[in-house]
């Protein structure tokens, strides 16, 4: 079994929000207590890089997970995995930009694999082997640790793991509920969510199992966030359809929501020089099959729309 936080049935709501309205909503960090000190805020420069996504395309009238890809800008938006009949998700890039790590179903094990695709080459490789379903995988800023999700013999009980690069030496680090890691800007630690009571919460923990403790208190936090370069974390939290993004300095201060209300905004993931966030949101179709690809800038400005297709894209990841 495998969890996939990823888009929600539809809502009774029959309207869609106004893009414009919400981007008049959109208000700038106006260096309040509850904001991230101004120093932690960069000069804003035009986006670069590419993001990785799942994309639920649709063949032979059945809609299979796949991994695609498009240019901060909005151009260049394609297709890389290629088994029409193969589920992928949580993808992410690697710190180089060299290549593209991803979780996909294995026919062989009859379980979720971590495969990396080389985007040079279009050479993929599978990292793992009948080590239970995992998925969520991410490259550590040095290039020599991946941080992955793993599932096994409790469903209920995900737990984060390391292995190294070419998916040996795996190691748990921590016995404790936890999903969706990902790395600090310095590699020394691993932002990740798990549960307090009824509720999920984020937490911080070293790569080697201590200073284990929770960052921020969000009512319905979800899970999938990130940590920039400016040291900031953004996460999201809401009930289903009611999802908003929002953004807190890595002690957990200056909890703020920053995307504009009404979109059911969540997975959150900072552009590598910390001054973007892109997202999956509804806000032009809010419907089922309406979840697109947005960026704004950190300060929850400047929204804009990067992919515009008749299926969903979501989980998306940003890399150079």
């Amino acid at each position: 079994m495998i969890f996939v936080f990823a888009c929600n049935l539809p809502s009774n709501r029959n309207t869609s929000p106004d893009l414009l309205a919400t981007l008049q909503a959109s208000t700038p960090f106006a260096g309040g207590a509850s904001a991230p000190a101004p120093s932690a805020m960069p000069d804003f420069d035009e986006p670069t890089g590419k993001i990785v996504m799942t994309c639920q395309i649709v063949t032979k009238n059945i809609s299979y997970e796949q991994i695609c890809m498009v240019n901060a800008d909005g151009s260049g938006y394609r297709r890389l995995t290629t088994e029409d009949d193969v589920r992928h998700y949580y993808p992410s890039v690697a710190p180089d930009g060299g290549s593209v790590l991803y979780s996909a179903y294995s026919k062989d094990t009859k379980r979720y694999e971590i495969y990396e695709l080389n985007l040079v080459t279009n050479q993929t490789n599978v990292l793992t082997s009948a080590f239970g379903d995992l998925n969520a995988p991410e490259i550590s800023p040095n290039g020599k640790t991946i941080a992955f999700t793993r599932f096994y013999v409790d469903p209920e009980k995900p737990t984060t793991w390391l292995m190294d690069r070419d998916g040996t030496n795996l190691r748990q680090v921590a016995d404790i509920r936890a999903w969706d890691p990902t790395w600090s800007p310095d590699g020394s630690a691993l932002l990740f969510a798990s549960q307090v009571g009824n509720l999920s919460q984020l937490f911080i923990i070293n790569v080697d199992g201590t200073d284990l403790h929770q960052v921020g208190n969000f009512p319905d936090l979800r899970g999938r966030s990130d940590w920039s370069t400016q040291d900031l974390i953004a996460t999201y939290s809401g009930k289903s359809w009611k999802r908003e993004l929002y953004i807190m300095n890595s002690d957990g201060s200056g909890q703020r929501q920053i995307s504009p209300s009404g979109g059911n905004s969540q997975g959150p993931s900072f552009s590598p020089d910390g001054q973007w966030i892109a997202f999956t949101s509804y806000f032009d179709r809010y419907e089922v099959h309406g979840c697109e690809i947005y960026i704004m800038r950190v300060d929850g400005t400047d929204l804009r729309r990067l992919t515009d297709n008749e299926y969903c894209d979501y989980q998306p990841r940003w890399g150079p």
